[in-house]
């Protein structure tokens, strides 16, 4: 069974075409020619998430670990307007997304109808392509144009892309074969150029400043893993005039690295600063969580900032030199043939003050009472081996950023917008796509925000979702600025709620814990097999966690 219309067919045809196996549908009317296409297509798989915000956090979860497009299709109206979030993190995630929203047709636009907004190029600010068809009386090979170039940019420049398909009634009427449109007959009919030349890089130039510094900084930011990059990565290493920085999120380890910035760095006065700062600075990878070495280095700026990406080019320490528009390996392992190691003594000064802040991180965690420090220092410890970690935003990145990853798991975050709205529903979109179990920690505010994405009926039973609950916003007590207004429970949304009644509606395993001893106690059988997925609420105390965190801080110094 197929939908009649023929504009349906086209798009279930082309996603089809342009290998989209995972389609996520939100219910709807309007987008009933697509969802039977769909549906009964037997090369793609389809998820029902009915709410739309959390279906478009479900794909990017999905996409983001298959780095391949994923298509959201909703009904028309303001159902659309929930993949937003979703796809402006996409936009600076890089992440495919293909949203084909269903509509009315141009003259039923703004007479008074039901459910019709203005839906063409409706995402325009944070979009790679709007493919805006015409209804299906126009010729077919416009409309497989549009379609071509909207797919063929999601694919070749990993970001979102729309997909906006007009549809008149009848909208129910099947056929039994999909017809099958053939997109390389329209390819004439679209403009884009995928092949065009990027400039030039003039690895010689940059060879000769890279081997004449003694001071040389690798900053990387978010990563998927990469076993080749992880090798030439560990090459530079070897260098002693090199220092690489990491985060949570960069998924590249070695013992040189250092991978908890903020640790590092914090303690640091004006002179350190200085002579931390690099001469050449080399980045790449998506965003950076440590704000401290972006108030260092905008502050101490290096002499060259080279910074190596794919799509966008990158200012981000307000010192750009060049950007380099090709992938980081590929730069790397180029750049490699022509560098030799330096002469400096900037490694090894600064591996031993890793060494020291490590030190003095062990004892100050050894002597602190409960508290989300002490919450994590236990969580992060207890995660079996092989697994992939999923981490909130806001203060739940920020501590993680405290310590080092275990090498064997893989860890993301929407670091794209660093918005809370959408963590969980990407945590398990990932889970969904994946064949080892996921672990996601969450904050109180950022689980309760996005708790529709429980409503799922496809999570997998290895999903473990550990919520770290202080009542509120935590971040906002660290922050200079909330507590001299006299609005802070505005900005900390204090509350006392528990997700034990959602875990029951939605059928997930809970447990809840309160303190040192019954946390160490759970976390003993927390990850093993289960016939549904597992939820651990962890409730601390925000004025401890406050008064934790401050001076361990000032205990670093």
């Amino acid at each position: 069974m197929y939908p009649k219309n023929e504009l349906a067919q086209l798009v279930v045809s082309a996603c089809h075409q342009y290998g989209l196996t995972n389609v996520v549908i939100s219910p709807g009317s309007r987008n009933a020619p697509l969802t039977v296409g769909f549906v009964n297509h037997p090369e793609i798989k389809t998820y029902s998430i009915v709410d739309e915000r959390s279906a478009g956090f479900v794909a990017l979860g999905m996409a983001q670990q298959t780095q391949k497009p994923v298509a959201v299709v909703c009904s028309s109206g303001s159902a659309l307007l929930n993949y937003y979030p979703a796809i402006a993190e996409a936009f600076y995630s890089n992440i495919p997304l293909v949203i084909i929203s269903a509509d009315r047709p141009k003259k039923m636009i703004d007479i008074g109808d039901g459910q019709t907004i203005r839906q063409e190029n409706v995402y325009e600010n944070h979009c790679l392509f709007s493919a805006n068809l015409e209804s299906q009386e126009d010729p077919i090979a416009k409309n497989a144009g549009l379609v071509l170039q909207a797919l063929q940019t999601a694919t070749e420049k990993k970001g979102p892309v729309h997909i906006n398909v007009p549809f008149d009634e009848p909208l129910y009427e099947t056929v039994d074969q999909l017809t099958d449109f053939s997109l390389g007959q329209f390819k004439e009919s679209f403009s884009a150029d995928f092949s065009a030349a990027k400039k030039p890089i003039l690895y010689k130039e940059l060879s000769a400043i890279w081997n004449s510094a003694t001071k040389k900084m690798i900053l990387i930011g978010v990563q998927f893993p990469d076993k080749a990059l992880q090798k030439i990565i560990n090459h530079f290493a070897e260098d002693p005039s090199v220092i690489i920085l990491t985060e949570t999120t960069s998924n590249v380890h070695n013992s040189r690295h250092i991978s908890a910035i903020d640790k590092l760095i914090f303690p640091l006065n004006e002179d350190q600063f200085k002579a931390f700062a690099p001469e050449v600075l080399l980045t790449f990878g998506g965003m950076v969580v440590s704000k401290k070495i972006k108030q260092l280095l905008r502050a101490c700026k290096p002499i060259h900032h080279w910074h190596v990406d794919m799509f966008k080019e990158m200012d981000t320490f307000f010192c750009l030199s060049e950007y380099l528009q090709e992938k980081p390996v590929t730069f790397l392992n180029e750049l490699s043939k022509l560098t030799r190691s330096g002469t400096s003594e900037y490694q090894s000064i600064w591996l031993a003050q890793k060494k020291l802040r490590s030190e003095k991180h062990q004892s100050y965690l050894a002597k602190i009472p409960y508290s989300d420090l002490k919450v994590f220092e236990k969580v992060l410890a207890s995660i079996p081996n092989n697994v992939q970690l999923q981490v909130g935003n806001s203060s739940i990145i920020r501590y993680a950023q405290l310590f080092d990853m275990n090498p064997t798991h893989t860890v993301f975050c929407n670091r794209g917008t660093s918005g809370i709205d959408g963590s969980t529903s990407t945590a398990i979109g990932a889970a969904m796509q994946v064949d080892k179990p996921t672990v996601f920690i969450s904050g109180d505010l950022s689980f309760f925000y996005d708790s529709n994405a429980l409503w799922n009926s496809q999570i997998p039973t290895d999903f473990r979702l550990v919520i770290i609950n202080n009542a509120g916003g935590g971040i906002f007590r660290f922050l200079p600025g909330p507590k001299t207004t006299n609005a802070m429970d505005y900005f900390e949304t204090p509350h006392q709620l528990t997700a034990e009644p959602l875990c029951a509606m939605h059928g997930l395993g809970y447990h809840s814990v309160s303190n040192l001893e019954g946390l160490t106690s759970v976390l003993t059988s927390f990850y093993k097999a289960s016939s549904k997925p597992q939820v651990l609420e962890i409730f601390t105390d925000k004025l401890v966690n406050e008064t934790v965190l401050k001076e361990y801080f000032t205990f670093l110094k």
